[in-house]
């Protein structure tokens, strides 16, 4: 089993079209790459804690590969907008691969790099090494499934 860690707009939507692919054994909501190991939904919306919302996976990588699932997540969003997947604007909506092992690093720019070349260069992924991944508090759910 490997982890991986991805930023693509508001984290619904990501997280219900990868639940039911093949080989995703768990998919979790969550917010990475702020500058706290603990954040509130609240505080990501102010656009100051650095934190974008992300799904993590929890896979198989003997029935879905890794460059399979990145296939995916750029097919899934628009990854030559920046700081936001429209209508959701701001730098917690960002598109960005978090990567958990230098294979991973090495696979996400290969991925990157091949959509970059298709999209005519305007992709505006950042790859980063994941860092403060906090999973969203039930009750901060709650609160964002009432107010869709």
């Amino acid at each position: 089993m490997q982890k991986c860690t991805l930023a693509l707009g508001c984290f619904w939507k990501p997280e219900e079209n990868f639940k039911n692919k093949p080989g995703i054994i768990q998919t979790e909501v969550g917010y990475a790459g702020g500058r706290t190991p603990k954040v509130t939904y609240e505080e990501v919306c102010t656009g100051n804690s650095g934190h974008a919302e992300v799904v993590q996976l929890t896979f198989d990588e003997n029935v879905i590969s890794y460059k399979k699932i990145l296939d995916l997540f750029f097919k899934m969003h628009d990854p030559t907008q920046k700081d936001m997947q429209y209508p959701d604007v701001g730098t917690q909506y960002r598109s960005e691969i978090f990567y958990e092992t230098e294979q991973q690093k090495i696979d996400a720019t290969e991925v990157l790099n091949q959509f970059n070349k298709l999209l005519g260069g305007k992709i505006e992924t950042n790859i980063s090494k994941i860092k403060n991944y906090c999973k969203a508090e039930e009750y901060h759910q709650k609160y964002i499934e009432k107010n869709r």
